[in-house]
Formats: C-alpha cells, structure tokens, sequence
C-alpha cells in the first residue's frame, strides 16, 4: 500500500485547486457522471434493495469517483490522488479483524456480509454528545459497560471542567480531554469491564492537540481513535497530525465518514457511491482499522429517513460484498430520550446496517446536539435488535422497516425532544426509571410482533 509518508508528500505536490474549485468542477460532476455511467437509481418504496448487482455496480462507481477526485487538503489547496492499481492494492491489503480492548475484553471487528449470522460488532454510547458535569459522564459509561452485547463504547464530551466551561484551543481543553480519559477508564472499572475499548478516542477534544495530550491518561493502543473526514472528500493537517501519532503509537484510527444527502452528495445515490469512495479513503488517507460511517440529512440532521436508509443499505452491501475491511454503521435519531419515536427511529437504522452487512454504532438522541438528551438505554435497545435480525433476508426485513418508517417519518422534521438523562435515569445506580422500562418492553414486543427474535 502506498506508504502515509508518500500520502504526507502528496498534500504539497499533488494538483493544485482552489477548494470551490475542487467541489464544483471536479467533486459534483465526477460524482453525477458515474451515477449515471453505473446506472444507479434510489427506490423510495424498497429501502433495503435484494439487487447484488445495483450493489456492484455502486461499489464499482464509488472505486472509479475516487480514482478521480482523489481526497483535498484544505490547508494545502491541493489534491491527493491515487492510481486505480494503488486503490485495488489498499483493497487488497487493508485490515480485516482488528483486535480492539484487552484481556477477556478483547475481541476482532470482523467483516460481516448481507444476511450474514455473524454477530455484529456493538459500539455504544454517546458518539462525543455533551454532558453537563462529571458526575453524569461517569453515571453514563457505567450504564454502557452494563450493556450485555456490548464490545466497545464511544464516551460523551464534557462542556465543563470542575465547572467552568471548556474553551477550545485553551488550556480547559487540554485539562478536560485528560479528565474524559481518567473518568471513561474508571467507570468501566467499576462494572467489570476494565479491557474494554474506548472507540471514539477523547470525545471532548477540539484540536489534534488536545487529543494527544488527553490520549496519555488512560486510552491505550488497543483502543479507539476517531478521526473525521470532512464533507466532502477532504482533509486537514490537523487531522493528518492525529494520524501521524496514532501510527507512531501502533493504536487504531477508526475513520469516520459522513456524506451529506442533499449536499454535494445530491440524492440518495450520490450519498451511496460516495460513502464507498470514502470506504477507500479510509483506508488509504485516514490508515484506519474500519470505517465508521453515518451518511447525514443536511435538512433533517439524522439519518433515520428512508432516502438515507436507501443509500446506508445499498452502500453497506457494496462495500461488504467486494471489500474485507471492516464497516460499522453510526445512528443519528431526530427524536430524544423516552419517546416512542427513538425506539422506532434506531430500530430502523440498525436493522437497515445490519441486514445490509454492518455493524453498528449506535448513540443518544435528539441528533446528539442537546447536553444531557442521551441514556444507555437506547445502545442497549440497538444491540438487541442487532442481534435479533442476524441472518435475516433483505427481503422480509425491507417488509419490516417499511412499517417502522411509517410510525415516524412524519415527524422528523419536528421530533420529540425527550427527557435528559438525569430525568429518566438514577445517577447513582445507572438504572432507568419505571416509565423508561415500560416503553421498552412495549416496543420489545411490537417489534417481536413484526417478527424479529430477541435472545431474551
């Protein structure tokens, strides 16, 4: 594979473009002529296709968008591109079972195929949604590390600093990043799970700085760290900086991607061959162990609705039918904590990832903008229905996810807000009240209905 160094070299040598430049007359007419070239056409009545070959074809379109646009670096105004023969060879050679966490917490991401029985790979938590203080930061990764199906976790951010609020790019930032290490260690410690990884680095981090600096207090190599592409195909030097030191270390840059539907991106197509052509990006530019990937409605911020459960599902079965490297699928619901509406948004993305060959991370709510608006009840309610439709036809859930969609999909413009954490959760025992119990056992059972078969 084309060496990081040699990726570093091509950020000051590759064709220079000025970056409106690089969005308007290389990303968006690249991108529109292989959708058309592959014959790529969204079915709003089938969000979950059966069509091996439309998978192709999009696998097809996203390695040849990518061939030709490259990744641009925005400090440098230039382009970083690679042969198709150095694309097939990271495809080739890219990493296919990571092993992330220690001791009997340690355990291979490995790849899964569509309507595959393998288990999934459960990341959950907050994915970096802020907390209000330190005491509920701790309440929460306690209540993740309780999770039965759990095998790594994303911790929250923390706004304040005994206090205070974090500034960044100050030293708040710096004392902060240290602290969300030091606690997300010790709440795993304190339920039994010492070993287990921590996959979205130091959540509270601002600058490639801060990450660093925070990384030294508690994550270890065997652990986590995200790193952000940027929207779309782009990179920073900062982000590059984080790299550089992950590999140093010997950690795991877990590459997270995020296409815009009705961006750059266009439509749902456009969303599907763009998220493979950020699969190899991943690979190549960002080095990472797996992608972690959450294709995004610009208007709606989540993506529970069924053009972007179309596009996660269809780019899911490409990129798993014709690539080893390990794929997970990132929630983001418009609604918020003890509403109905959450349990039927998550069940919809995750059932969608999972049946189309992902695993998954899976996070709050209210679209993990709102402090405190996030529970482990949602992480949990994710992982039972991962495991629930493992080895499943695409066929019969596309059935089942038509229904779901309809009880929300009205909604997602003006969604529940929901409760904080506090307001549905014991802080001292990391348990949910009656009322939140109650509404889970009544979506268990509706869903149970549907036909989907829970392990308890």
């Amino acid at each position: 594979m084309v060496s990081f160094e040699e990726v570093i070299n091509r950020t000051l040598t590759g064709p220079y473009c000025s970056e409106k430049d690089y969005n308007l007359k290389v990303f968006v007419p690249k991108l529109r002529k292989v959708v058309k070239k592959y014959q790529i056409k969204y079915d709003p009545e089938n969000p979950i296709p059966s069509d091996d070959d439309l998978a192709d074809r999009v696998f097809k379109a996203g390695v040849e968008l990518y061939a030709n646009v490259g990744t641009y670096c925005v400090d440098t105004g230039r382009i970083i591109q690679f042969t198709k023969e150095e694309i097939q060879e990271a495809l080739a050679t890219a990493p296919s079972a990571p092993v992330f966490g220690e001791g009997k917490d340690a355990k291979p991401l490995v790849t899964r195929k569509p309507e595959s029985d393998t288990p999934p790979w459960c990341f959950l938590g907050a994915c970096g949604a802020g907390v209000s203080n330190e005491e509920i930061f701790i309440s929460i990764i306690q209540g993740y590390g309780k999770i039965p199906f759990v095998d790594s976790i994303t911790t929250p951010s923390l706004t304040t600093f005994n206090g205070i609020p974090i500034h960044a790019g100050s030293p708040s930032e710096i004392l902060a990043c240290i602290r969300t290490a030091i606690l997300a260690r010790e709440g795993l410690r304190r339920v039994g799970k010492p070993g287990l990884p921590i996959m979205n680095s130091i959540a509270t981090a601002v600058s490639d700085a801060g990450k660093i600096a925070g990384s030294q207090f508690g994550l270890r190599p065997s652990d986590g760290w995200l790193i952000g592409a940027m929207a779309e195909m782009k990179v920073n030097l900062e982000r590059l900086n984080e790299i550089a030191y992950v590999l140093s270390l010997g950690g795991h840059v877990v590459a997270e991607t995020a296409p815009i539907l009705g961006g750059y991106c266009g439509g749902p197509e456009g969303v599907a061959v763009t998220n493979v052509a950020y699969h190899i990006q991943s690979i190549l530019v960002y080095r990472g162990s797996c992608q972690d990937t959450f294709p995004i409605h610009i208007k709606s911020s989540c993506n529970t609705g069924r053009g972007v459960l179309w596009a996660i599902s269809i780019s899911n079965q490409a990129i798993t039918l014709n690539s080893h490297f390990p794929l997970l699928n990132i929630s983001i619901i418009a609604s918020g904590p003890m509403t109905e509406m959450e349990f039927y948004e998550t069940a919809a993305h995750v059932i969608t990832s999972i049946v189309s060959g992902g695993s998954i991370e899976s996070c709050g709510g209210a679209k993990n903008v709102c402090i405190d608006h996030f529970t482990p009840m949602m992480p949990r309610w994710a992982s039972e229905i991962a495991y629930a439709v493992v080895g499943m036809e695409r066929a019969d859930v596309n059935e089942i996810v038509k229904q779901i969609i309809r009880k929300y999909e009205n909604n997602l413009s003006n969604p529940p807000k929901g409760k904080k954490y506090q307001d549905c959760f014991n802080i001292k025992t990391s348990e949910p009240n009656r009322e939140y119990i109650a509404l889970y056992r009544k979506a268990k059972k509706e869903l149970g209905d549907y036909g989907l078969k829970f392990k308890y």
